[in-house]
């Protein structure tokens, strides 16, 4: 009598050791990377992270370029929150688009944050695309997960790139103006931390390239961001 129930036990406990993770899209079902595909390899390498650590279920996603994927301490900075880093740095909203799929979908997630944009301003990409390929994403993201919240991060006006700076202003007030529509989403301007009163750039936030924060810069972010994010 006693070993059925022993089972039964076995059974509980294989299914916690497997995880919670239930992708809503199963691996088959995701679209083929193209060989020509500038980001397979970073694909490729969050399919490896999600076999050798299965994701929390209904996480806090956070995706965007290179802001997000030089995080690294994510996890520590909100250790209570279930949060997981799909950021591929150096990726525009088309590619947030294109790898829609693999880096939001099948997280199921219920909340996502992006940083997404200013690659694509640099490029030469105008305004009202950008606003639109952010309005593209947000509407697809509502389509599929209705019950998911946006929050975007601003455009950062850095040093590297402040000759930029008028047209990420504008694009963060169209952004703005196109969230405000939505109670899910909301946006949050991270440039109130990281300049200083005369308006420039506070100088030790960035690495050496003055595009991408060190640690200092993630120190003012976090608290930032904190009461935005979904409690579990």
């Amino acid at each position: 009598m006693r070993l059925p129930s022993l089972l039964v036990g076995l059974g509980l406990l294989t299914l916690a050791w497997i995880g919670p993770f239930a992708p809503r899209v199963l691996a088959a079902e995701l679209p083929a990377l193209a060989a020509d595909d500038r980001w397979a390899k970073e694909m490729r390498a969050f399919e490896a992270a999600d076999r050798a650590s299965p994701p929390p279920d209904r996480p806090i996603v956070f995706t965007g370029s290179s802001s997000i994927r030089m995080w690294a301490d994510l996890a520590t900075d909100y250790p209570n929150l279930r949060v997981l880093n799909r950021g591929f740095g150096g990726s525009t909203l088309k590619d947030l688009l294109r790898h829609f799929e693999r880096t939001i979908l099948q997280y199921n997630p219920r909340q996502v944050v992006i940083y997404s944009g200013t690659n694509d301003i640099n490029a030469g990409r105008p305004v009202d695309a950008v606003v639109g390929d952010l309005k593209t994403l947000v509407d697809r993201i509502h389509a599929e997960l209705p019950q998911t919240r946006i929050l975007f991060v601003a455009l950062a006006l850095n040093p590297a790139r402040w000759d930029k700076r008028d047209l990420m202003i504008e694009a963060n007030g169209g952004i703005a103006a196109c969230l405000a529509k939505d109670p899910r989403d909301s946006m949050i301007n991270v440039n109130a931390v990281m300049l200083e009163s005369d308006g420039q750039p506070k100088a030790d936030i960035f690495i050496a390239d003055r595009l991408h924060m060190n640690r200092k810069g993630y120190e003012l972010w976090a608290p930032l961001i904190r009461p935005y994010l979904l409690p579990l």
